[in-house]
């Protein structure tokens, strides 16, 4: 379990051209006090039985080793209490990658600090400078090296469809990633929010965001890459909170409230077609087995993947059944006694 707390953009040296934290992290306040801080750990544990769950608080947003020591010190002795007495395991912060040093990272270390996300959003120096980073890849780099030599567990975040970026540049974004070898990945399409820099130049023209489709064909792609190098990637699109819902707040592009939702849809569609585009499936009733908990996926947001798959193959019918015992990110396809399986970005294999 993960207790959040939101900084927002304490400790940022400056401002991104896509950033509007308020409407990111939702309504929290601008300075945090410590009996705000004990009321809300004090909800989430009240909430969760002790002996059942790693818990830990996480301080995302802003900038956190970026900000006055002093405030890093506050904020850390409010949270080391709960380790102290047991009740929380470890702690997590996510942070700029130019503001990482040694006596910062003795000072993490020092009050229980566990993992240290850092905010990459991509390793293609063009795209951080127009979006306003102010610090290049060669810093996420050497922020990732002096985390992994002092044993921190880490995470990089990276965004898609930033200004002046394009697939190549995503791609290699994410191959970058796989080779600094990070514990766990976030990643989220790049979101028009009101009050930005990058709401003026949609509003001007001078950026596109991307389509729904195209975004999804991305994340599909990254996920895929991280699979294989068995790094999980722990968020899919931004976190949806009351602030996002208001009219206007979202002026353009892919945002979605359930994103990872949808990109699995996706891949569960390619999963089955593939198997049927190697099959004689026309006009014939199609069975299909897959885990209890994939099932909601693989038929999509009002069954919207069953009628795509009728559509687009022809079919007669399509059943769907779930097994206990049947591995999770695999399907199984029966069509006239014949069987086929194919797991999540493998390819189509006659099982019987």
């Amino acid at each position: 379990m993960i207790i959040p707390f939101f900084i927002l953009h304490h400790g940022c040296p400056n401002r991104c051209i896509f950033c509007n934290v308020h409407k990111i992290a939702g309504n929290n306040p601008e300075s945090l006090t410590e009996q705000s801080f004990r009321e809300t750990i004090h909800k989430y544990l009240s909430n969760t039985k002790r002996n059942t769950a790693h818990t830990q608080i996480a301080f995302y947003g802003g900038n956190f080793t970026g900000m006055e020591k002093e405030h890093q010190v506050k904020l850390l002795k409010f949270a080391h209490s709960y380790i102290q007495n047991g009740q929380v395991d470890d702690i997590r912060i996510s942070t700029r990658p130019d503001a990482i040093d040694n006596e910062g990272l003795e000072l993490l270390k020092r009050f229980g600090v566990s993992t240290v996300e850092i905010g990459a959003q991509s390793f293609v120096d063009e795209v951080l400078r127009r979006s306003h980073r102010g610090h290049s890849s060669s810093d996420v780099v050497h922020a990732m090296n002096m985390l992994k030599e002092r044993g921190f567990k880490t995470g990089i975040h990276i965004m898609l469809g930033l200004p002046g970026d394009d697939r190549s540049g995503y791609e290699y974004s994410v191959r970058k990633t796989i080779a600094l070898k990070p514990d766990m990945v976030r990643i989220h399409p790049t979101i028009v929010f009101q009050d930005t820099v990058l709401a003026e130049l949609f509003v001007k023209g001078a950026y596109i965001p991307l389509s729904m489709s195209e975004a999804l064909d991305m994340c599909t792609y990254a996920l895929e890459k991280f699979s294989e190098a068995q790094i999980p990637v722990i968020r899919l699109g931004l976190q949806t909170n009351r602030e996002m819902e208001n009219p206007g707040s979202i002026v353009a592009g892919p945002y979605h409230p359930a994103f990872r939702s949808l990109v699995e849809e996706s891949i569960f569609f390619t999963m089955a077609s593939s198997m049927l585009t190697e099959e004689a499936s026309t006009g014939k009733e199609i069975i299909f087995s897959l885990a209890q908990k994939d099932v909601s996926a693989f038929r999509g947001q009002r069954k919207k993947n069953l009628q795509r798959l009728k559509d687009t193959h022809r079919l007669a019918g399509i059943t769907v059944k779930t097994d206990q015992t049947q591995e999770e990110g695999a399907v199984f396809m029966t069509v006239e006694g014949r069987t086929w399986k194919v797991r999540k970005f493998g390819t189509p294999e006659r099982y019987a």
